[in-house]
């Protein structure tokens, strides 16, 4: 509830634009799958650290996100974080951040228990701030017309990029002050990375458009499938594109196969799509990305390292997500990009290429944990990733207040020491003082506190 304490107003949005990350897990239990309110009850149940508390069958996590029991599926989601340069890389390592912390309590969980549980990737949704101010807004510039505006530019992108061959759709959902992508879960950290940038990068620069109308597209340069209509959302209003929706599956397609029409009359490949929407937008997805995910994106689109859809499947890894996979780690199946590219790449062209690549896709992994008692073996694991390390990832100044929240300290705004008891939505958290009364503060209001903490 509101604070009416004059020193602690009220406040019911951020100050600047963010970005945050869910992603949805199948729980099974000995190869049977079953909801994890059956198994658990409350995420409590296995969970071993000291927690926040959130709202029910949901807890905020020592790693800075959040646990939640959703609807029969496991839950986990990052923290806020700003939207500012390299913003992409940190919201992806964060959400591999409470993946490997959950993980590690199911481990454990395991061990005293006797039963195997695995997670099995179910979906990915990437949140985007819509924070453009009332007088800004018109009929033609409404978050429900961005939706349908995108759900034309970014699926097949987006599917060349993170999607893989049993994957079935891309959708776009409207939300009250935020645009949602529904996807896939991609269980490699670096195409994550490249995927989530791609989608902030296109996201961020329509919404500057003075204008959201489909007919508006043709002066941008902006390659659109002809004869395809998108389908309505099943979950909340929104847009979605499935694989019956388009004239062919794509995720079925060779994406290097010209068969593809564009309302201008071309026919290309699907590649070729992404690899041109990705030029349109590059200025502002280089603006938000780091530099290993933009050269990844940029890679992947010109078909220098392998999509997904380039095997001939999709990797193992999606069965049991956290246990083989983690942040600093790559998919066995992408390790070696030219076992699965055209017959031409044992040129020695491509073999100069490939070395070229293996230095300048060096990922950020030499981040240091949000989680301490994760730094020796994050440390460990990194001793075996074949690649040169970039420069470090930093935390972003929203990241660093969730993970002050529960460090277990108390903090000092004038004569009261405040304890943090719980965390409220994404915007706020809960305090108690010295005599037991609450307070309500927002990320900002803390933000503004950060040297304040005991």
């Amino acid at each position: 509830m509101p604070s009416n304490n004059a020193a602690f107003p009220y406040k019911d949005q951020l100050e600047m634009p963010v970005i945050g990350l869910e992603a949805e897990f199948k729980v099974f239990v000995d190869e049977e799958e079953r909801t994890p309110e059956e198994v658990w009850k409350t995420p409590s149940a296995f969970i071993e650290r000291p927690t926040l508390k959130r709202a029910n069958k949901s807890l905020q996590l020592p790693t800075g996100g959040a646990l939640y029991f959703d609807g029969g599926v496991i839950e986990v989601v990052t923290p806020v974080i700003e939207i500012a340069p390299q913003c992409t890389g940190r919201v992806v390592r964060s959400l591999w951040e409470q993946i490997g912390f959950v993980r590690d309590q199911l481990t454990n969980w395991e061990t005293v228990h006797g039963h195997r549980v695995r997670l099995e990737a179910f979906s990915c949704h990437v949140n985007i701030s819509f924070e453009l101010a009332r007088g800004e807004r018109s009929r033609d510039r409404t978050v429900q017309k961005l939706a349908k505006l995108l759900i034309h530019l970014l699926p097949i992108p987006v599917i060349v990029a993170g999607a893989n061959r049993r994957s079935t759709g891309i959708g776009v959902r409207p939300r009250r002050e935020r645009i949602e992508l529904t996807m896939d879960f991609t269980p490699d950290p670096g195409l994550m990375a490249a995927t989530v940038a791609l989608i902030v990068g296109v996201v961020r620069e329509v919404i500057s458009w003075p204008s959201y109308r489909l007919d508006g597209l043709g002066g941008r340069g902006v390659p659109i499938l002809a004869g395809v209509e998108p389908g309505k959302h099943p979950s909340r209003n929104g847009w979605v594109m499935r694989d019956f929706h388009f004239p062919r599956n794509p995720f079925l397609s060779d994406i290097d196969e010209r068969c593809w029409s564009l309302t201008d009359g071309r026919v290309c490949s699907l590649r070729e799509i992404a690899f041109e929407t990705v030029m349109v937008f590059r200025d502002t997805i280089h603006r938000v990305s780091d530099p290993f995910s933009f050269r990844l994106l940029l890679s992947v689109m010109r078909g220098d390292t392998p999509s997904l859809l380039d095997l001939d499947d999709r990797p193992a890894a999606y069965e049991d997500v956290g246990r083989a996979t983690r942040w600093g780690t790559v998919l066995p199946e992408l390790e070696n990009f030219t076992a699965v590219m055209r017959d031409d790449d044992t040129s020695a062209q491509v073999l100069r290429r490939r070395t070229d690549l293996d230095e300048k896709l060096a990922p950020p992994w030499s981040g240091e944990p949000a989680d301490r008692r994760a730094r020796q073996r994050d440390h460990e694991r990194r001793q075996s990733v074949p690649l040169v390390p970039s420069k470090r990832l930093t935390r972003s100044a929203y990241e660093k207040v969730f993970l002050k929240l529960v460090s277990g300290g108390s903090l000092r705004i004038g004569d009261e020491r405040l304890t943090p008891v719980k965390v409220q939505g994404w915007y706020h958290s809960i305090f108690r003082n010295q005599s037991g009364e609450e307070r309500l503060l927002s990320i900002d209001q803390l933000l503004a506190h950060m040297g304040s903490w005991e």
